[in-house]
């Protein structure tokens, strides 16, 4: 098989459904709550060794680009992102403006939209096994981008390099092994919802 067919799948899936256009409002609201309430609940599971912890919310931001599509992807991240103004679902322990935008980390929550909304992107052409890869990869590397950048300037690193470490180098290995779990349960699902 050539890399061109497994980046780009001709399957059609019930599950595709979730990032149509002709999904029904229900349905698409009823998405986006459900992405922005995986995405609280995996923060709760949390491991901090430096300023930026080691969290399960990618999963659930990765995931939300797949199956919802760039547009309702982004607004699944950003209701999360609110609801965190008001609620305490952010991973760290305080919720609020002050605390959002005082937090070390508030790069990669406010990269969680914009990441979501990559995936969706470019998951449109290739949905494959490889091209999902492909799409959450690049979601990946907007989310660490807006990361690294506020984290640099928030924890006053003294070099790049040491902002590109902490912030993104320690977790590769990690996030790697997100990028392909979340890639093949969206391939499992659109498996098992095949239409035909």
């Amino acid at each position: 098989m050539s890399l061109s067919l497994t980046l780009r799948s001709s399957q059609v899936s019930s599950i595709d459904l979730l990032r149509s256009d002709s999904a029904t409002i229900v349905t698409q609201v009823g998405a986006i709550v459900g992405f922005a309430a995986l995405t609280a609940f995996f923060a709760q599971f949390r491991l901090y060794i430096w300023e930026v912890p080691f969290t399960l919310q990618t999963l659930a931001v990765y995931g939300s680009g797949l199956y919802l599509g760039w547009r309702n992807g982004l607004l699944s991240q950003l209701l999360y992102v609110v609801v965190g103004l008001f609620f305490p679902v952010y991973a760290g322990e305080g919720f609020g403006p002050s605390y959002l935008f005082g937090a070390v980390t508030a790069g990669y929550l406010l990269g969680y939209p914009l990441s979501a909304a990559a995936i969706g992107y470019v998951s449109k052409w290739f949905n494959g096994t490889t091209g999902s890869i492909i799409s959450i990869v690049t979601g990946s590397l907007v989310l660490f981008s807006a990361g690294i950048i506020w984290l640099h300037y928030a924890a006053d690193h003294t070099t790049w390099f040491e902002s590109i470490d902490k912030g993104w180098l320690r977790f590769i290995p990690v996030d790697l092994a997100k990028i392909i779990l979340v890639a093949l349960i969206y391939q499992g699902t659109r498996s098992l919802t095949k239409k035909g």
